[in-house]
């Protein structure tokens, strides 16, 4: 299946609310929830995409090298590119019933695993839908992370034995779930964390242990200091509060007084391979994504993803390639250029 094949496809099954714009870039969704779009004005969202056309890439092709590679190694597992797909949940309600929070799950952390990366996985209203996610993480020999919502902290660690008992490589927390009133209406309200709490839930296993949804330096301090592995800065793709800034915009000072210390992954508007090379530039480990990889699933399943995530691997090959970067470590922001 082709990139363009699965585009083709997704438009047909996707559902009313997601139109697979040429450009997922929060214009024609804004407000749509349920649905893909950010939350009140839908700025969030739109931010997140803006940002990355602020930065031109630094082209110099008089190097040496000629075969880039993008392999990069988290949790001790070693994966073909730094682009993992980011959790969502309820894809019925904000999709279409082609798909099911289960099956999306199991298409999404096969197609992950068969292309050589991994899917972050979500969590739900309904206990079956974080356990049945767990039983597709086992039988891909624990290729997934299971993201937890921030429950209450006994359900929280209970969530984590059963992620766990899947061999599940690594664990995440959505803090920035604590936003989705959604999930109070249907009675099962989230609350935010402190530091204190999330060191309770951290040291409650030996796991590697992130929290998604850091947006200021203060955060990500408090996660490091809580004993987390990595953060994912997010802003939750714009969806719990309106007119928060890029992600990609508080990266660098993020960055710079973490860096070293803990992986930073980010998401929020990533849609290239390019996309990725800037991010990387500026601070980050590695990239989320989460809208393009529903297309992928609606649009060719298992297939579907391994035609997009080998679409970015040749993209972000490129672009090392065209800027003399022969591995991640290379690419910083001297790669990059902020445009006037």
């Amino acid at each position: 299946m082709t990139y363009q094949e699965m585009v083709k496809k997704a438009k047909e099954n996707i559902g009313p609310h997601c139109k697979v714009c040429p450009s997922c870039n929060g214009l024609a969704c804004k407000g749509v929830i349920p649905g893909p779009g950010g939350k009140g004005t839908g700025i969030g969202f739109v931010r997140n995409y803006n940002a990355f056309r602020k930065y031109g890439v630094e082209m110099d092709t008089l190097h040496e090298v000629t075969k880039p590679t993008t392999e990069c190694s988290f949790f001790g597992k070693t994966f073909k590119l730094p682009v993992f797909a980011a959790p969502v949940g309820a894809v019925q309600m904000h999709y279409s019933d082609l798909y099911d929070d289960l099956s999306y799950s199991t298409a999404l952390i096969e197609g992950c695993k068969n292309a050589g990366t991994i899917a972050f996985t979500g969590d739900g209203v309904k206990s079956e839908v974080f356990e049945g996610t767990a039983v597709a993480i086992k039988a891909q020999d624990g290729f997934g992370v299971p993201t937890i919502k921030p429950w209450r902290v006994d359900e929280v660690i209970e969530k984590i034995r059963i992620a766990e008992a899947a061999n599940a490589v690594a664990i995440a927390m959505d803090v920035d779930a604590a936003g989705l009133s959604i999930l109070g209406a249907q009675g099962k309200p989230v609350f935010p964390m402190t530091t204190e709490t999330l060191k309770v839930i951290i040291s409650a296993t030996d796991k590697p242990f992130i929290v998604k949804g850091i947006m200021t330096v203060k955060g990500a301090i408090a996660a490091l200091e809580a004993g987390a592995y990595g953060i994912v800065v997010s802003n939750h793709g714009g969806r719990v509060l309106d007119e928060t800034p890029a992600t990609l915009d508080v990266l660098p000072e993020i960055a710079n007084a973490v860096k070293g210390k803990m992986k930073i992954f980010i998401d929020g508007g990533v849609r290239s391979g390019t996309d990725v090379f800037k991010a990387i530039a500026l601070g980050a480990d590695a990239v989320l994504i989460a809208r393009p990889f529903v297309t992928a699933v609606y649009g060719g399943d298992r297939e579907g993803v391994k035609a997009y995530v080998d679409l970015m691997q040749s993209e972000l090959e490129n672009v090392m390639l065209m800027t003399g970067c022969a591995a991640l470590n290379e690419i910083d922001e001297s790669k990059i250029r902020e445009l006037k």
